[in-house]
């Protein structure tokens, strides 16, 4: 393992697949291997046996080690996702009741940004339906901001309107301020992240591309947020109750038990962090997956008619979950896309791992504290002797009768387990089912050829989802 192999792996769009093909080169029946990277040694799993015995069954021995705060610190700070220990405990316990089933249950926030981007980005169709050439993938990315960010602050920076100076109500700016800009300065500051990440204890070497300028500009966007929310909050005490029920926000939430500026700001852009990039890259594959199999479109399409209507019917949150082949299709894109490729941890104490020493990987393995375990969740998510020879292909059927265990983890698993899948899956079934109304058919666009992969934090597709759509007949019944 080198960190040059590593970065021309990532900057060649197979980053993913570069931790599986390590341990292919040795067998396809390796699951467990050691190495060094630099003066660094680290071990990578695609064994889910270990998998659970890390993040379930002896978590108290395992947790995020140093290097993640290190890297992500400086742009998204030190909250949830990089904080050990009583910290974390204290920020989970402030954090997860905001994503309670009632908060993430009113569907008026999600109908209201999926009709924007429609309404936004009306795409041209010709006299036989089709549209032309578009990539879906900002367009989700910048949807998926809208939506995390007015959960969070109250508002939406409304990305999706950028450049659109005739927007109807944009948010509150100033003139030094352009909101609709939040999203890539987040972006652009992430990539120095990734890179951090891969030259592990050295990334103090890696500074990045106008990092400094994409980092403040994000801080300075968020702690108006935060200062708008505290400015409001001693206003509420200072004045007579008001009856009225307000939208809800998280930030709102925090700021009763916390003030901090700064520690409002971390935290929440932590949980934006997680919730609009996964969910953003989540819908990406679904899409680029589905134009590469338009039966299974189709398939689905006519589920999502007979059990949700056409264009404009009410959906109701209940009514998501019981839709068994869209979910089939969410997972299988969870499985196949793996927006979340790489999860690690590191001992805190010494250690003996129950398997992946020894000449066959069976003989337990000893790990003195500080020891960094990756698991490549996407090598486990192609393994052929768990999902069979087909493990490559995208096959939503496959999840028929099937009950997933520690193999597939997209949001993680035991005590640290993401506390957002809830709003995650409903948000991405809702934005589904609005487009496969709208649109009947699907066709990829781009030249043939193998997936590519973009990887930062988070992974998505290289070259983005190019497709074309065909408007579906609004009277139109199946």
């Amino acid at each position: 393992m080198s960190v040059i192999s590593a970065a021309r792996a990532n900057r060649e769009g197979r980053s993913p697949r570069w931790f599986m093909e390590l341990m292919d080169k040795i067998s396809p029946d390796t699951l467990t291997v050691r190495g060094m990277v630099l003066d660094t040694e680290i071990i990578i799993t695609r064994d889910p046996s270990l998998v659970q015995f890390i993040l379930q069954t002896e978590s108290n021995k395992w947790d995020i080690g140093p290097q993640r705060k290190e890297i992500w610190s400086p742009l998204l700070g030190d909250a949830i996702f990089t904080a050990q220990g009583d910290a974390w405990k204290h920020s989970r316990q402030l954090v997860r009741p905001q994503f309670s089933r009632d908060r993430v249950s009113d569907l008026d926030l999600e109908e209201r940004h999926v009709q924007a981007l429609f309404a936004r980005h009306e795409l041209q169709s010709t006299q036989d339906g089709w549209t032309g050439k578009v990539d879906l993938a900002p367009l989700f990315y910048n949807l998926t901001l809208d939506v995390s960010t007015e959960f969070l602050y109250g508002k939406s920076v409304h990305s999706q309107e950028a450049g659109n100076t005739a927007s109807p109500n944009p948010i509150q700016s100033t003139e030094d301020t352009d909101f609709r800009t939040f999203g890539l300065h987040l972006d652009a500051g992430k990539e120095t992240l990734f890179m951090k990440g891969i030259a592990g204890r050295w990334n103090g070497f890696v500074k990045g591309r106008n990092f400094d300028h994409h980092r403040d500009e994000v801080h300075r966007m968020v702690d108006k947020f935060v200062e708008g929310c505290l400015r409001k909050t001693q206003d509420e005490k200072s004045s007579e109750p008001d009856s009225e029920k307000k939208p809800f926000s998280l930030l709102d939430e925090l700021a009763k038990v916390n003030q901090d500026p700064v520690q409002l700001r971390h935290e929440t852009l932590q949980v934006l962090n997680a919730g609009r990039d996964t969910t953003g890259s989540l819908i990406g594959w679904i899409f680029y997956f589905l134009a590469r199999n338009p039966n299974i479109y189709s398939k689905l399409r006519n589920i999502i008619l007979a059990d949700f209507g056409p264009s404009g019917s009410e959906i109701s949150f209940q009514s998501l979950r019981s839709c068994k082949y869209l979910q089939h299709v969410i997972d299988e894109s969870l499985r196949v896309g793996a927006p979340v490729p790489l999860n690690d941890r590191t001992c805190n104490q010494d250690t003996i791992l129950p398997r992946g020493g020894g000449p066959d990987g069976t003989q337990p393995m000893f790990l003195p504290a500080g020891s960094r375990v990756l698991v490549s969740t996407y090598a486990m998510q192609y393994r052929k002797d768990i999902w069979g020879e087909d493990a490559d292909k995208f096959r939503p059927e496959r999840w028929e009768g099937r009950r997933a265990g520690w193999e597939f983890i997209p949001f993680g698993g035991g005590p640290r387990k993401c506390i957002g899948q809830q709003f995650s899956m409903t948000e991405t079934s809702y934005i589904i089912i609005r487009f496969l109304q709208k649109y009947d058919q699907i066709e990829n666009l781009e030249e043939p050829g193998p997936v590519l992969y973009h990887h930062t934090v988070t992974n998505r597709s290289m070259n983005g989802v190019q497709v074309r759509l065909h408007k579906a007949d609004p009277l139109s019944i199946i």
